[in-house]
């Protein structure tokens, strides 16, 4: 069965859910994304979502070395990731139960 691709793969909401649960850098967050759904972001795609999300107050750059850049959730960060969470949630638990009483009758 193919993947279909959904806005539960914007790579933005990737980025943030890999840092819920700490401040991680660019591979780290490449790695946390590829473990948790089998796919990795490429490097454009990555770090284009990272200066997206910095952009837009939802992450932070911290201090690194030259190499290796840390960043972590802000507090608009972490809420804008709990709602859309709470929202796939809500969503999943519907299409959950549709599911149940369809193959309940079939």
């Amino acid at each position: 069965m193919a993947r279909s691709s959904s806005r539960w793969a914007d790579p933005g909401l990737l980025v943030l859910g890999s840092l819920a649960d700490g401040e991680k850098h660019g591979y780290a967050i490449a790695e946390d994304i590829e473990q948790r759904t089998g796919r990795r972001p490429g490097p454009g795609t990555l770090y284009g979502a990272i200066a997206r999300l910095e952009q837009d107050g939802l992450i932070t750059a911290l201090e690194g070395d030259a190499r290796r850049r840390p960043y972590r959730l802000s507090g608009d960060g972490a809420r804008v990731l709990q709602a859309e969470l709470s929202g796939m949630r809500a969503f999943a638990n519907h299409g959950l139960r549709g599911l149940r009483g369809r193959m309940a009758t079939s």
